[in-house]
């Protein structure tokens, strides 16, 4: 079955979420929390990236990342995590000075340091500002992990860890991240109880 099924009930769609979701490989969802919580056990500090609902998604991601795992509101140790999609008046300076593609690329050069971590959330892997940003942090001594869809594109061979969701359907696909980083807020709560 395929999302733009015409006839597709809602019942139909639910089985075809649950199906994507069983897709994805548990251990790869295991090691990207461990390298979170490692993380904020380091100080190190989290980036997330991507484009249109990706973006989207990297907002939420941070966000929770950096809220939703706390123990309680007086936590003293946080994981550190930021969406480098939220700073407008800089991605606007970047892309309309030095071109769209370095939008990611000229904020981890202004924020980023050795043994931080990048998240790049790509549906197709292949947007260009995405996948030069991993090279980026890559040669930069970051951690880097992709949260892909389709067949995952360049990013899914070139990062530390591939997250990968094997669909050719956007908005699914952008779904069932959606899902992942929700668990994984969810454990590193539970793992942060301390």
């Amino acid at each position: 079955m395929h999302s733009d099924d015409r006839t597709m009930s809602f019942s139909n769609y639910i089985g075809y979420v649950d199906e994507a979701v069983k897709r994805v490989d548990p251990v790869v969802v295991e090691r990207f929390i461990d390298l979170l919580e490692e993380a904020r056990d380091a100080g190190s500090t989290v980036f997330v990236i991507g484009n249109g609902g990706s973006a989207a998604n990297a907002s939420h991601f941070a966000q929770d990342l950096a809220k939703g795992t706390l123990a309680s509101p007086e936590a003293p140790r946080r994981l550190r995590a930021i969406s480098l999609t939220d700073n407008l008046p800089y991605i606007s300076a970047l892309a309309n000075d030095e071109g769209y593609d370095q939008i990611f690329i000229g904020q981890l050069r202004t924020f980023a340091s050795d043994g931080d971590v990048l998240v790049s959330i790509s549906g197709s892997g292949k947007s260009p500002n995405i996948v030069t940003a991993n090279r980026w942090a890559r040669e930069n001594g970051m951690t880097t992990v992709g949260i892909t869809g389709f067949d995952g594109g360049s990013l899914r061979e070139s990062v530390d860890i591939a997250l990968h969701v094997p669909l050719d359907d956007m908005c699914t696909a952008e779904s069932v991240h959606s899902i992942i980083c929700h668990y994984i807020v969810l454990e590193l709560k539970r793992r942060f109880q301390d």
